[in-house]
C-alpha cells in the first residue's frame, strides 16, 4: 500500500537533488540521459527487433539487413532531436545545432538506406536469366548519384534553415559548372542505355579493342567503366563512353554460331606446280578420298579431249591443246574431301573454301577457310593444327613443296654441293 507513495517521494527527492545542482551539470547529465536513450533505442532495434526479423528477410544476401540496419539508425537521430528541447539550462545556439546536425543525418541515413535498397534490386535482378543480357547496375548507379544529390540539397538546407528550393534555385546558375563536372558520369550514362538497349555488350563477352589493350572476357559493366579481363589474367578498364565512340570486336556471334574461323594458307613453291603423269593419276587412286573426284575428271576429261581431237588433223591430239590433271587442282580437292570428313570440323551452314591466292615472291599460297565445330580456345588451336599438320606432311605425295626463305643451312649446303 505503500509502495507507491514511497517511490512518489523518492522521485521527488531525485528532482529536488537534480534541481540543486548547477545548470551546467544539469545540461551535461541531461545530455547524458539523452545520449543514453538514443543508444538503448538504437540497441533495441538492431540487435533486437531485426534480428527478430532476421528470418523473414532474405537469407541470400546480406544487402537488405545492411538497409535495414541503415533505415533504422533514424529512430535514434530522431529521439535526440526531439529530446535535446527537453535538457535544461541548453543554450539555445546548442539545441538549435543539434536539432540541426540531427536531422541532416536524418537525411544522410535515409539516403544511405535507400542506396542499400537499390543495391538490393540489383542482386535480385542478377538472379534472373536475363540479367546476364540486360544488366541494370548502370542505372542503379544512376539513381544511387540522384539519391546522394537530393540528400545533400536537403542537408544543407535543415543546416542552414532554408527552403531546398532557395538552393534549387541556384544551381541554374552552376548548370555550366555542373556539366563540367558531370560530364563524364552524363556521357557514360547515354552510353549504358545504349549499349543495353541494343545488346551491344554483355558480361561474359570476348571482346578485342587494341586501342585500350582490352582482349578478353567481360567480367563487370558499370556506369562509368567496363572491366576486361585479358587472358593473361590482367583487368583493363575501359570508360563506358568509350565503347560507343570507338570500335570493338565482340565475338559472342562466333560463341552463339558454335564454330570458329580457320583461315590459314599454305605457301607452296610455285616450281613444284605440274602436270600429272598417267602413272602419277594411277597411284594417286589409292587415296579413297580421291575416288569420286578422280572418276569425274575422267570423264569430263576424256569428253573435253574427244570434242578437241575432231579439229585435228589426223583424228589425235597435240598434248599442248589437252587438258591434263594438274598436281595442285587435285591437292586442292584432297584438302576438301579431307575437311569435309574431318570430324571436328563444322561443313552444315558454315563456309568451307580452299582457294588459291594471288602468286606472290614467297610463293602461291593455299588458303584453307573453313570453321570447327567448337569454340573452346584450346581445342580450337590442337584441330587446326592438326589439320596442317596432315596437309603438310601429305604435299610429297601430289609432287608439290612448300616455298621457304633460304636458311644457312639450304645456303651451307649449296656451298658443300
Amino acid at each position: 500500500m505503500d509502495a507507491k507513495p514511497r517511490a512518489r517521494r523518492d522521485m521527488n527527492r531525485l528532482i529536488a537533488l537534480f534541481d540543486s545542482q548547477p545548470a551546467a551539470l544539469q545540461s551535461l547529465i541531461g545530455l547524458a540521459l539523452l545520449v543514453l536513450a538514443a543508444l538503448l533505442v538504437n540497441w533495441l532495434l538492431k540487435k533486437v527487433l531485426l534480428r527478430l526479423a532476421a528470418p523473414f528477410l532474405d537469407t541470400h544476401t546480406d544487402t537488405a539487413d545492411k538497409a535495414a540496419s541503415r533505415a533504422a539508425t533514424v529512430f535514434p537521430l530522431l529521439v535526440i532531436s526531439r529530446g535535446v528541447e527537453h535538457v535544461p539550462h541548453l543554450p539555445a545556439f546548442i539545441d538549435e545545432v543539434v536539432v540541426n546536425v540531427a536531422r541532416a543525418c536524418i537525411v544522410l541515413s535515409i539516403a544511405m538506406a535507400m542506396s542499400k535498397g537499390l543495391d538490393y534490386v540489383d542482386e535480385l535482378y542478377r538472379r534472373r536469366p536475363e540479367a546476364k543480357a540486360r544488366p541494370i547496375k548502370g542505372y542503379i548507379q544512376v539513381l544511387k548519384i540522384l539519391v546522394y544529390c537530393a540528400a545533400a540539397i536537403l542537408g544543407i538546407a535543415v543546416l542552414i534553415e532554408q527552403s531546398p528550393l532557395l538552393l534549387l534555385s541556384g544551381l541554374g546558375a552552376m548548370a555550366a559548372v555542373l556539366l563540367l563536372v558531370f560530364k563524364d558520369t552524363i556521357l557514360s550514362l547515354v552510353a549504358s542505355v545504349q549499349l543495353t538497349s541494343n545488346d551491344m555488350l554483355r558480361v561474359g563477352d570476348w571482346i578485342e579493342m587494341p586501342s585500350m589493350s582490352a582482349d578478353g572476357d567481360v567480367i563487370d559493366i558499370a556506369l562509368h567503366t567496363v572491366k576486361v579481363q585479358n587472358f593473361d589474367k590482367t583487368i583493363t578498364t575501359i570508360p563506358t563512353h568509350k565503347m560507343i565512340s570507338e570500335s570493338y570486336r565482340n565475338w559472342r556471334g562466333m560463341k552463339n554460331a558454335g564454330g570458329r574461323r580457320i583461315k590459314r594458307a599454305l605457301p607452296l613453291d610455285q616450281n613444284s606446280v605440274r602436270f600429272l603423269k598417267p602413272e602419277e593419276v594411277d597411284g594417286l587412286r589409292r587415296f579413297r578420298l580421291l575416288e569420286q573426284y578422280l572418276e569425274r575428271k575422267d570423264r569430263e576429261l576424256a569428253d573435253w579431249n574427244a570434242r578437241e581431237a575432231k579439229g585435228e588433223a589426223g583424228g589425235g591430239i597435240n598434248p599442248v591443246n589437252a587438258r591434263r590433271i594438274t598436281n595442285i587442282g587435285t591437292f586442292r580437292a584432297y584438302v576438301i574431301a579431307y575437311l569435309r570428313a574431318h570430324e571436328r570440323l563444322a561443313t552444315k551452314g558454315f563456309t568451307l573454301l580452299v582457294r588459291q591466292l594471288d602468286p606472290t615472291p614467297q610463293g602461291l599460297p593455299l588458303e584453307i577457310y573453313c570453321f570447327t565445330n567448337t569454340t573452346d580456345w584450346g581445342e580450337y588451336e590442337a584441330i587446326q593444327a592438326d589439320v596442317f599438320d596432315h596437309l603438310i606432311a601429305i604435299l610429297p605425295e601430289f609432287g608439290l613443296r612448300l616455298f621457304q626463305e633460304p636458311s644457312g643451312l639450304d645456303l651451307q649446303g649449296l656451298r658443300a654441293g
